[in-house]
């Protein structure tokens, strides 16, 4: 990457210039991020350490909430930093390196819950060929493919946004880098760069989305084909977690991004951004733990068993 910058370091607009606001909201972020990280890798702990939940559908869990964790990391301890220090300042390769990321994270995370509604659409519609169809090397081949296209994006759409010259401001009119405010800096034509990022981003969001939307189109009509109320409501509850987050990351994207330009507007994006950037990596661990009953089990099986080893060591 050719750094042709006028600038070495960007200045962060930040959430509010309230000096008042920045103690709550550090400890608010704070709150967030340690729930984020509890959440997130607690979630990868007991699904390692219980063998009842060594199953394709817990494996790609693991997978989320590993890029939940980074997803969050890319952002929320910078700002956190910033709340803290006062000092909004980056510098240009931290600015690179935090759009990198997220990128790539966000990217992932897309094709990953594209792969999950693929591994429900098997469980519900074709449980006899369930095992056969659901291989390790099926899993393996998804999970490392959602990576791959999360990190050859990244890498597409940063090397471009840092290949223009940034000499209009140092100014980013948000609380963490990113594309749209970056393209607004820049004093090089960025019509071919946002025509590049659009197709990127179409292909990210909407392909994995169309694989969503088939997938539960097959298993909604499945489900109404089965005659008892009790197997409806058993794969209804398979879906519903899932469903949740889908929802929830779809939603706040198409918003975020998918909207006209003369629609944006700049508080109303930060918060859209908050709540996508730091609050969905908090839900999803929560979402499928709340709401699934092997998870639930294994936790209460985790802690009864530290329990009794607690109590052994006292005795």
């Amino acid at each position: 990457m050719e750094n042709r910058s006028e600038v070495n370091e960007f200045i962060l607009a930040g959430l509010t210039d309230a000096p008042e606001l920045q103690v709550p909201f550090f400890i608010m972020f704070t709150f967030i991020y340690l729930t984020t990280l509890i959440g997130n890798l607690g979630m990868v702990a007991l699904i390692s350490w219980d063998s009842h939940l060594h199953t394709p559908m817990y494996f790609f869990l693991i997978n989320l909430s590993l890029v939940d964790f980074g997803y969050s990391s890319a952002v929320t301890p910078k700002v956190m930093a910033g709340f803290l220090t006062g000092a909004q300042v980056i510098s240009y390769n931290g600015c690179a390196a935090q759009i990198f990321f997220f990128v790539a994270f966000a990217t992932v995370e897309s094709f990953l819950l594209a792969s999950m509604s693929y591994d429900h659409h098997a469980a519900v519609c074709k449980p006899l060929h369930y095992t056969t169809t659901m291989t390790s090397t099926v899993c393996a081949f998804l999970a490392s493919g959602a990576h791959i296209c999360g990190f050859l994006t990244s890498s597409i759409v940063t090397g471009n946004t840092f290949s223009l010259s940034f000499c209009k401001s140092n100014v980013v009119h948000h609380f963490f880098c990113d594309v749209p405010p970056l393209l607004v800096l820049s004093c090089s034509d960025t019509h071919s760069i946002e025509l590049v990022f659009f197709i990127i981003g179409s292909f990210t969001v909407f392909v994995p989305f169309l694989v969503i939307f088939a997938s539960y189109l097959l298993i909604f009509i499945t489900i109404l084909k089965i005659h008892s109320a009790e197997g409806r409501q058993k794969a209804f509850s398979t879906c519903a977690s899932h469903l949740t987050a889908v929802s929830i990351f779809y939603g706040t994207i198409t918003f975020m991004y998918f909207q006209p330009s003369s629609n944006h507007s700049m508080d109303t994006d930060k918060m859209v951004s908050v709540f996508y950037t730091t609050v969905i990596p908090m839900l999803n661990p929560l979402v499928y733990s709340l709401r699934n009953k092997d998870v639930k089990n294994a936790f209460r099986k985790a802690v009864r068993g530290q329990q009794l080893q607690f109590d052994s060591h006292v005795c």
